[in-house]
């Protein structure tokens, strides 16, 4: 598996579990309450910290742990990370729209913070997963 491979699964397993963790935080702070009514700033910023440093961490680890030949993206490496990119941005532009919307319909806080919250999260799994389909594909 390359470096550029290994990393593409580390972005994927870091943000689906920081984004997990977040919402479980959320979900036992409501307790049954309506969830716009829970403080989510500082679990947000939280979460966004925790999967910048967690995705850090895990990448060296792994590095340590399985070692890459090679450090070098090449041509292919490139090619790949432009398309799950590409597809990516879709999520991001979901959760833009989810969040204007929202803010048009003047939503809770809550709501807009978290729809575009979701949409990097969407727009990580979107592209990882895209990307790691053209590699173990040959493509």
């Amino acid at each position: 598996m390359s470096y550029e491979e290994k990393g593409t699964w580390v972005y994927l397993v870091v943000s689906v579990v920081v984004y997990a963790a977040y919402v479980g935080v959320l979900l036992a702070r409501a307790g049954g309450a309506p969830l716009a009514e829970v403080e989510y700033v500082a679990p947000m910023l939280w979460a966004i910290g925790a999967a910048i440093a967690a995705g850090i961490v895990v990448r060296v680890a792994v590095e340590i742990i399985r070692p890459s030949e090679s450090y070098r993206s090449d041509e292919r490496d490139r090619e790949l990370a432009r398309r799950g990119v590409a597809v990516g941005w879709w999520g991001v532009v979901a959760g833009a729209l989810g969040a204007l919307v929202l803010a048009l319909v003047e939503a809770d806080y809550f709501w807009i913070a978290n729809a575009a919250y979701l949409g990097f999260v969407v727009s990580a799994v979107l592209s990882s997963v895209t990307t790691i389909v053209a590699y173990r594909r040959g493509v």
